[in-house]
């Protein structure tokens, strides 16, 4: 029973009469039900109506309001249904240069925590090694890394160049496929751990970013910058934003689960965010599995073989792309 019923009133008839006019749209055929935004909009109030509906009941006072709201929810109901079929159908094209880069500028908020995260996460890396250089030991979770110096790992990796090379010719396609594999996981990891209210997420994302400080500066101060720039670029230029990508999936997963500031219950949030969170993780993967090409067919190979320079650019190109496609692309048909 509602004790103030004029109040309810007065705040839910905006509500109630925002969803009328976009039902009404639906029905002309007017809704751009492709934008997921829009969708999303429509859905939430007519999740809203139905809960005024329950919540006022079967109510003798206001007869007449009770049957608007009734026959509001079965209109919604049907327009939303209907909807469906029009709905169906993936284009692929569509996908990637509209509805992708507009749902990474959505959820652009979680994207920041999750770089954040990381920066500071760098940011203790590189303190832990420049307070103590053996601390590599603890936080490098490869062995080769930690078992020698940079300086040491740099002349052995050229002056072994054509073992390695050999090597790399005759396992190219497993190593690609372990190491998109194992990139894969990490990412889903990054996502799934949003249903711990997001605090394994950024466990993971902060963790990522110590590794990644540390073994920056480790490199840096030993003077072997070209060659951490040559050897990180070509894949990490993808990798690591495929990361973040997944991180902010994974945020915006743990807001659902919290739910601040909204009426709906984890079913509905969870479900409201669910064409989002397949937008990101599919571009996550697609990433990925770039990045485990270029690892195995371009990182790995160092000077003689192939100047630093050329990784460098290369890497450099892919990252400037990568940002200008998920910033820009997809503009034009939003405004419109």
């Amino acid at each position: 029973m509602i004790l103030d019923l004029p109040r309810f009133v007065e705040k839910e008839r905006p509500f109630w009469e925002e969803l009328d006019r976009e039902l009404d749209r639906m029905a002309q055929g007017l809704a751009p039900l492709k934008d997921i935004t829009y969708s999303q909009k429509v859905l939430s109030l007519f999740h809203r109506a139905c809960s005024d509906l329950a919540r006022l009941g079967s109510s003798t006072a206001e007869p007449e309001l009770y049957a608007y709201l009734e026959s509001l929810v079965a209109r919604g109901y049907a327009e939303i249904h209907a909807a469906q079929p029009r709905l169906r159908g993936f284009r692929p094209i569509h996908w990637f240069f509209q509805t992708l880069p507009q749902t990474f500028r959505r959820q652009l908020w979680a994207f920041k925590i999750a770089l954040a995260v990381t920066i500071i996460g760098a940011v203790v890396g590189a303190i832990l090694i420049s307070v103590d250089p053996e601390a590599r030991e603890v936080v490098y979770p490869f062995s080769h890394l930690s078992e020698q110096t940079p300086s040491q790992r740099v002349q052995k990796e050229e002056s072994s160049y054509g073992i390695k090379k050999e090597m790399l010719e005759n396992s190219k396609t497993t190593f690609s496929a372990q190491l998109m594999g194992n990139n894969i996981k990490v990412s889903i990891n990054a996502m799934a751990l949003g249903l711990t209210w997001g605090l394994g997420t950024i466990v993971l994302l902060f963790y990522n970013g110590v590794i990644l400080g540390a073994v920056a500066l480790d490199y840096i101060v030993d003077g072997q910058t070209v060659f951490m720039l040559g050897w990180l670029l070509p894949h990490g230029s993808i990798e690591i934003p495929a990361i973040l990508i997944a991180g902010q999936a994974g945020l915006m997963l743990g807001r659902a689960v919290i739910g601040w500031g909204t009426r709906e219950g984890v079913r509905t949030r969870l479900r409201l965010i669910t064409p989002d969170l397949a937008s990101l993780i599919g571009f996550v993967a697609l990433m990925l599995i770039w990045a485990g090409f270029v690892e195995a067919f371009l990182s790995q190979y160092h000077e003689p073989v192939l100047p630093y320079w050329v990784k460098i650019t290369f890497g450099s190109a892919s990252l400037v792309t990568l940002f200008a496609f998920l910033f820009l692309s997809g503009t034009k048909t939003r405004s419109e």
